[in-house]
């Protein structure tokens, strides 16, 4: 029955999807619904450039049933978007402005309901009168449809949706991550104990809407506060609603709220609260997490970085916790030097680790095995599998050397006025029959545009040689066993699906010739820049 409903829910997605793009191409409406909405566009109304366009599309003051309204804010190329957080700060003044209801929701366009009881949950705590008058917000986790049986691209992301929101859950509650959400828009409009700013009379969270909302007044109103010039010279964007300035406003937002006394609460129900899509390809899910890098070396290097903003407010462990997301990009740096420098060492003979006989080489055993016991143990108590963890430590390496890698990059660039990082909406579509196919028998998809794989490819045939040589010395030479082989050996393991794109596979989903070869050479540079540096 639920995956006949998936069915249609997606044939209709489809249909919405073709008209509104067939809309947009021709600029004009010939036998679609809704005119009162497409009949706007002509020549000179475009996606970025447009008045705002609020209709009400269903009307049921009689009726126990939601409102339907279509809300498209004002664009202007000279005016900045902001983003996601300009979209959700239009709806958050149109709703207050008709509807002004206490209690907020948001999701991602891709996600559905998937629980009917999920209000009711939220609600329990919204309603607590010990802990109602300071919770700003109640989180649930993201769950995904779709995923392969393993989970190869470690979408499920199980570390920060599942065990670290337990963890922060008993502190001030978990951090914001951008969808599944319930908010008291109370907490928008400053800390728990202030008052309203002056500026916010016709938009107060605490007013009622006592006119109906297709009345001329009220449209007039909504129209005015979704416009591009509303937010000028107000506090919109930085004491007021969602944050601006990074490309994580779901972060930026939930750490000012909980710096302004907010506190937060984890909700999991047994039964899933909310769907939504995961990427099915690789580079979808490597260029969305350069995103988010971006975002947070954007919080990390801001007047309101969590490493100096907000510890006398938040205490040190709900602190330290929003600074362990800001530090992810900069992980970047350990693992290459990981990747890069002992595999050199092990080519030429030259100790970075210490020998066998040394009592510190079980210290770094030790703390190996047992941080990795801790984590599979963490994974599995969570509901995960052996496999999956395997895959989530592998995507933890990929995403360090190219998502973090190129984030870091395109971050100074733009620190340097270089370059301007925009949003893009990652592709969540199943895509083609062979790539579907590919993902569901846990294929990497290395996809059209892989220039973000060079340094990732590069580490993985420079572990090769080194593996191999390690293993010649060992069985060849009679030289014992050491860390640095052992490490070659761990990080090749790992690389085994980027050595299968770049020799055995024929398919779409490969890794581009042009890149093997860049990273054969870049190898060979690195060799030999090896021999001058360790010889």
């Amino acid at each position: 029955m639920q995956s006949n409903q998936f069915v249609v829910k997606q044939k209709m997605y489809e249909d919405v999807k073709e008209r509104v793009e067939h809309v947009v191409s021709t600029g004009k409406v010939d036998r679609y619904q809704f005119r009162e909405v497409f009949d706007l566009w002509d020549h000179k109304f475009t996606s970025q450039d447009h008045p705002s366009i609020i209709k009400v599309l269903q009307n049921n003051a009689t009726e126990i049933k939601p409102n339907l309204i279509y809300v498209s804010r004002e664009k202007s190329r000279p005016t900045p978007h902001h983003f996601k957080a300009g979209g959700l700060n239009t709806l958050l003044r149109v709703s207050s402005v008709m509807t002004n209801s206490p209690i907020i929701l948001t999701l991602d366009c891709d996600m559905y309901s998937n629980n009917p009881t999920t209000p009711l949950h939220a609600l329990c705590y919204f309603s607590d009168p010990k802990i109602n008058s300071g919770l700003g917000f109640v989180q649930f986790p993201q769950r995904f449809q779709g995923i392969n049986k393993n989970d190869i691209y470690a979408s499920e992301l199980i570390h920060p949706f599942d065990i670290n929101m337990v963890g922060y859950d008993g502190l001030m509650g978990p951090i914001h991550v951008g969808t599944g959400c319930f908010f008291n828009r109370r907490a928008f409009y400053g800390p728990p104990a202030n008052l309203i700013l002056p500026e916010l009379d016709e938009l107060r969270p605490n007013r009622i809407a006592d006119k109906p909302i297709k009345s001329q007044s009220i449209l007039a109103l909504a129209h005015d506060v979704s416009g591009c010039n509303y937010e000028h010279n107000t506090n919109w964007g930085s004491k007021i609603g969602f944050r601006y300035g990074s490309l994580v406003e779901d972060y930026y937002t939930g750490f000012m709220l909980h710096c302004e006394g907010w506190r937060s609460m984890f909700c999991r129900p047994q039964k899933a609260a909310f769907y939504g899509s995961a990427p099915k390809r690789l580079t979808d899910v490597v260029w969305q997490q350069m995103r988010w890098s971006i975002g947070l070396l954007e919080m990390g290097f801001s007047r309101y970085s969590p490493f100096t903003y907000g510890f006398k407010s938040l205490g040190l462990f709900t602190g330290l916790g929003y600074c362990y997301y800001v530090v992810w990009p900069f992980c970047s740096i350990p693992l290459t030097v990981y990747g890069i420098l002992p595999q050199l060492a092990l080519i030429y003979g030259v100790r970075v680790f210490p020998k066998p006989s040394d009592q510190w080489f079980w210290l770094y055993i030790f703390l190996y095995l047992g941080a990795y016991a801790q984590d599979l143990a963490d994974f599995l108590l969570e509901g995960g599998t052996c496999q999956k963890w395997w895959n989530d430590q592998r995507m933890w390496l990929i995403r360090g050397l190219s998502s973090f890698f190129f984030g870091m990059i395109e971050f100074t660039l733009k620190t340097l006025n270089l370059s301007t990082p925009g949003f893009n909406v990652t592709s969540k579509a199943d895509g083609d029959d062979e790539q579907k196919k590919r993902y569901e028998q846990g294929i990497f998809d290395f996809g059209p545009s892989s220039s973000i794989f060079l340094p990732l490819t590069v580490v993985a045939v420079l572990n090769f040689f080194a593996f191999a040589w390690g293993l010649y010395c060992l069985f060849a030479l009679g030289e014992g066993v050491s860390l640095e082989l052992m490490l070659a050996s761990f990080a090749v393991v790992n690389s085994l699906p980027i050595y299968e794109a770049m020799v055995l596979r024929k398919d779409d989903g490969k890794l581009q010739k042009g890149i093997c070869f860049l990273a054969g050479m870049s190898t060979l540079v690195l060799i030999v820049a090896g021999y001058f540096f360790l010889k």
